[in-house]
């Protein structure tokens, strides 16, 4: 039998230890500040690092829906998100296929065009777009905010779709051609559903750069029937006065949704990740 690999010595254990948990705790902060800001009034004065001293004020979650109108907030954020996360995941698998399996110099071309479009910040172009936008008659209308979502989250799902294709093997795809199916079917019944690690990946990088999008949105969704989440918890805090005690329970109710689908996909994304990331 082969012998056994020997362990680290216990004081090199001990210090990965503590750093990682050192690092949950450093994660965790936020929420438990968010929790303690959310429980308490806002004549409440004591530190956010303790909990509340008196009884706990639960009227911070019925300000945050009745007067921050933080439900209608979650659909609105909903609907876009969704959307904009099904597109990116069609059209960046679409785009990727070709970029992957046809490494000609015009698609290398544009693959390089499109990593570099993953660098350039979207409030760069914030004036022209918001310009384009009002002329589309796209300012407050889902469909116009859908399509700047889209726009702006496409080049990362493209790279990663294009780095995970090139890792497949393509005699599978060589084979179903063989077999008589054409490159739309290839792609569709055979490609595809290989594609279920990158596609968590994209749904949940989407999933929470969407939700969470703020500059773009407070300017495409200007009306209060059509504001997203980020703005509608902005709206607590004003020149004057803040409800911060709202201004968190709204955080925490926003986060469920997000915090559901990672859960449920973490598993996925993290072998999504590592696969893109050896490409």
């Amino acid at each position: 039998m082969p012998p056994a690999p020997a362990r680290s010595p216990w004081p090199a254990r001990l210090a990965i230890g503590v750093g990682v948990l050192l690092a949950v705790l450093l994660q965790l902060l936020p929420f438990y500040i968010t929790l303690t800001s959310s429980l308490k009034a806002r004549s409440d004065l004591s530190s956010q690092w303790l909990p509340p001293l008196a009884d706990v004020y639960w009227q911070n979650f019925a300000t945050a829906i009745e007067q921050g109108h933080i439900l209608r907030a979650i659909g609105n954020s909903a609907l876009v998100t969704v959307c904009s996360t099904v597109l990116v995941c069609v059209l960046g698998a679409l785009a990727a296929y070709p970029l992957a399996r046809r490494p000609t110099r015009l698609n290398k071309l544009v693959f390089a065009v499109i990593v570099g479009l993953i660098m350039i910040p979207p409030l760069s172009v914030l004036v022209p777009l918001y310009a384009q936008m009002v002329q589309l008659n796209g300012v407050n209308t889902y469909w116009g905010t859908i399509l700047v979502m889209t726009a702006t989250q496409l080049p990362l799902a493209i790279f990663l779709y294009t780095s995970f294709m090139r890792g497949l093997p393509v005699s599978i795809e060589e084979a179903a051609s063989v077999d008589g199916a054409n490159a739309v079917q290839v792609l569709f019944r055979v490609v595809v559903p290989m594609l279920r690690p990158v596609t968590a990946t994209v749904v949940i990088l989407t999933g929470v750069n969407v939700w969470n999008e703020y500059a773009l949105s407070v300017y495409l969704m200007r009306s209060p029937e059509m504001r997203t989440i980020a703005p509608s918890i902005s709206s607590f805090f004003a020149t004057s006065s803040s409800d911060l005690g709202a201004a968190a329970a709204a955080s925490l109710i926003s986060v469920l949704p997000v915090l559901i689908v990672y859960l449920v996909l973490q598993r996925y994304f993290i072998k999504g990740m590592v696969a893109g990331s050896e490409k």
